[in-house]
């Protein structure tokens, strides 16, 4: 390290002690000086504009307002500092440079966050879960996280999320969590496992930040979920609002259930139990039964992306279209900025495309992107000019066959072999992209004035 790099380094870490301190006593009345300091930590001119305009909008839209002043007053001091350190000064204002040098050095791309499936068990089967297909006796012992977690974080990796099967099945992950206290972990969980001895460790860990999911009320949670999961979910938040622990909301979003999810009275009651932030995910044919009826028509995927922005910019909280905020990352992010680990091991590039190369147990991170099927994805990204249209399997059903071809990648999963191999399943996910596309064209006119983030769509 030169002399100029252990500068920085040790501004930074004066920096970041110093909006510590401010967020252990009283940082709801000195958000001023929280902006002026985290400024000082922008490495780049993308990363300050998003402070400047998270500021601009923090003084001039009382909705932001309201909503940053929640999580300021709210939350756990602990959990507050964690994600401040762990997510905000690591992953992103430390993390950006240190993952840059593999881009600049040998073009290999980092992705900003990690997804890992340590194992499958479950104690309830969801409709469409794609987990449902896989075998629930195969997992990740504690050795092969420790070393997966363990490269990722060298890589510059600081932002990890946890699927499986049900994430708090898995005991020895709290080991981890602690261990790996500079890293925010992001499980995402049926909510069905919470008592007061798991939000006390929680509170205690601070890095942990979970994410219940939820269909909607009642009938649609249970209708997909089974009888009695949304009040354990509910029982769950109450805990986890109680401590002041940071959490928030997935929900599968069907044809059936995207009226409910995006309406005022399920925000507001999101908001009342506590949550910070909600992520859509529309509904993929994917898992043992995949089923093209049951996702979004044309109309409602356009809709849903609409909506989505509209709940940001008028109340108090945060929402994430996994498809319809593609244009903001440059398309399709898949293999770039996230990848999956699945409890066989396997590297899959999205948590919807169940295919692979290389295996975690047996190689290492960087080798693995270094890889043939990271560095296909990302020259052929993105897939299409209109980033509406970003994904490999629903909007350009091509480019999932052609890549695994090119990179010799085998199925993990029986969904991604009909993908591959199936022609009456292909022509089914051709249909739906051709019938989808001038809805997408029309609204990538008239809502985005057909321009993305081109920066991003490369990595």
């Amino acid at each position: 390290m030169s002399i100029i790099e252990k500068a920085e380094k040790t501004a930074k870490k004066v920096v970041v002690g110093a909006v510590c301190d401010i967020l252990e006593k009283n940082p709801e009345d000195n958000i001023g000086k929280i902006f002026t300091l985290v400024k000082k930590l922008s490495t780049d001119e993308a990363s300050m504009k998003s402070i400047e305009d998270i500021e601009s909008d923090y003084n001039q839209v009382p909705s932001t307002k309201e909503y940053i002043d929640r999580i300021l007053k709210d939350t756990n001091k602990n959990c507050l500092k964690k994600f401040f350190q762990n997510f905000l000064a690591d992953a992103v204002w430390t993390g950006i440079p240190q993952r840059e040098k593999w881009m600049k050095k040998e073009d290999t791309k980092i992705p900003f966050v990690l997804l890992i499936s340590p194992s499958m068990k479950c104690n309830l089967r969801c409709t469409g879960c794609y987990a449902a297909a896989y075998d629930k006796g195969d997992g990740l012992s504690y050795e092969e996280v420790d070393k997966i977690v363990s490269e990722a974080r060298t890589l510059g990796i600081h932002f990890i999320i946890i699927l499986g099967g049900e994430p708090f099945f898995v005991d020895f992950m709290y080991k981890i969590y602690e261990k790996y206290s500079d890293i925010e972990f992001m499980p995402f969980t049926n909510g069905t496992l919470f008592n007061e001895e798991v939000s006390e460790k929680l509170v205690k860990l601070g890095n942990v930040m979970p994410m219940f999911s939820l269909e909607g009320f009642e009938e649609e949670t249970d209708g997909r979920r089974g009888k009695g999961t949304f009040n354990k979910v509910m029982n769950g938040m109450d805990l986890l609002k109680n401590k002041g622990i940071p959490f928030g909301v997935s929900s599968a979003t069907t044809r059936f259930n995207m009226d409910t999810v995006t309406s005022k009275k399920f925000i507001n009651m999101l908001i009342e139990k506590g949550s910070k932030m909600s992520w859509y995910f529309m509904y993929m044919p994917v898992g043992d039964t995949p089923n093209i009826d049951l996702m979004l028509t044309p109309e409602q995927r356009i809709e849903l992306g609409r909506r989505n922005r509209n709940i940001r910019e008028t109340m108090p909280y945060f929402t994430i279209d996994f498809f319809n905020d593609a244009p903001y990352v440059g398309g399709c992010i898949a293999g770039k900025y996230y990848c999956h680990i699945n409890s066989k091991g396997d590297v899959e590039p999205c948590i919807f495309a169940h295919i692979a190369v290389d295996n975690a147990k047996d190689k290492s991170l960087i080798d693995i992107f270094r890889g043939t099927m990271f560095k296909e994805l990302r020259k052929r990204q993105p897939y299409n000019k209109n980033m509406l249209r970003p994904c490999m399997m629903i909007d350009n059903p091509h480019v999932i066959r052609e890549v695994a071809k090119v990179s010799n990648a085998h199925p993990t999963d029986i969904s991604a072999k009909a993908m591959l191999d199936n022609p009456e399943f292909q022509k089914k996910l051709e249909k739906y992209s051709e019938d989808f596309k001038p809805y997408a064209d029309e609204a990538w006119k008239n809502d985005f004035n057909s321009q993305g983030n081109d920066e991003f769509s490369k990595g």
